[in-house]
């Protein structure tokens, strides 16, 4: 027998529930080899689906199950990318995402149709979970994979982000190297892990350079384009403002960018700014963003591949993984004259 669809799938195992008088969720486990369910009620399940010929993810002949890919929202350009990464992955692994939001539905429901649909498992962008959360993922064994966390997970959830140090050290000895020295910071959340990352690499740059970091010339706000205009109006109006800026996201560089033509200054003439993100509006803006690259297909593909890897009972090479960013040079940044 074929392997059915996601509706199909789901109607199998809910069949299978009912005919081992046992929950959808514990069949859901048999069929991802969890380990938290009793021997014999293994064993009935497993009989179960096997004269159904149910075939699970990552069998031979069998497509990977759909993963559930979780936002707080879709709104703006770096959720946009990571979208694209994660479908592009898919696609190549065999497999389907399925977007949503937690905005519309917490984390713990989203788990509740994980397992009710028999999926793969879940990949969770820039979320903060809950210790609740954290807890049953562990002790159930869900293949949940985290892309850019706002809080640092559980060791035994895989997470997955880039190298937001050292690019924000890079972006800022770029700045540097064109002769700034008076660097403005347009940060993150202070609670996220990336926003705090690309904040201390900015510090450490200015610290190797000589510089000591003045509190005035950093802002942070929600990686929010509105609150990066006004952070960049109040930063050109100090006594002694700054030259150049350095923003933790493309939604704020862009903030910059309208910050500095309300308060008539030109970009580069006047202002250097220097995004951190290079989503397809950095290449786009007036002028274009010299931005800090994140490889989101790259992203996209080791999440993808982590969490198959999990729903196959395998172990992730390594619980954290960090891809490497680059600096893309374009007309946004000039030498101090």
């Amino acid at each position: 027998m074929a392997q059915r669809g996601s509706a199909g799938q789901h109607g199998l195992i809910s069949e299978v529930a009912k005919a081992a008088r046992v929950s959808v969720s514990t069949v859901s486990k048999v069929v991802h080899g969890r380990r938290d369910v009793g021997e014999a009620t293994r064993t009935r399940v497993e009989a179960l689906l096997a004269e159904r010929g149910f075939r699970r993810p990552g069998s031979a002949g069998a497509a990977p199950g759909q993963i559930l890919t979780i936002f707080r929202d879709l709104a703006g350009p770096y959720t946009l990318e990571v979208v694209r990464g994660i479908v592009t992955g898919a696609a190549e692994a065999g497999t389907q995402a399925t977007i949503g939001m937690t905005n519309r539905q917490p984390i713990a429901k989203w788990l509740d149709e994980c397992e009710a649909l028999g999926a793969a498992g879940m990949i969770l962008v820039i979320s903060m979970l809950a210790e609740q959360d954290q807890q049953r993922i562990v002790e159930q064994h869900i293949p949940v994979v985290l892309v850019d966390p706002l809080s640092e997970p559980a060791i035994e959830i895989p997470s997955i982000g880039v190298t937001n140090w050292r690019g924000g050290r890079t972006a800022v000895e770029h700045l540097l190297g064109l002769g700034h020295r008076r660097i403005g910071m347009l940060a993150g959340r202070p609670h996220s892990v990336a926003g705090a990352a690309r904040l201390h690499g900015y510090r450490a740059a200015l610290v190797e350079a000589g510089i000591a970091a003045d509190p005035l010339l950093i802002k942070a706000s929600d990686f929010d384009f509105d609150e990066a205009v006004t952070a960049t109006g109040e930063l050109l109006a100090l006594p002694e403002p700054p030259t150049a800026i350095f923003a933790a996201s493309d939604a704020q560089a862009l903030g910059a960018l309208e910050g500095a033509r309300r308060a008539g200054r030109r970009v580069p003439d006047d202002l250097s700014v220097v995004s951190f993100d290079d989503t397809a509006v950095a290449s786009m803006a007036s002028p274009p963003l010299t931005a800090v690259c994140q490889p989101f297909e790259e992203m996209g593909r080791v999440a993808v591949r982590t969490v198959i890897q999990m729903a196959e009972g395998r172990v992730p090479p390594s619980p954290r993984v960090e891809l490497a960013t680059r600096l893309v040079v374009r007309e946004s940044t000039a030498r101090l004259i």
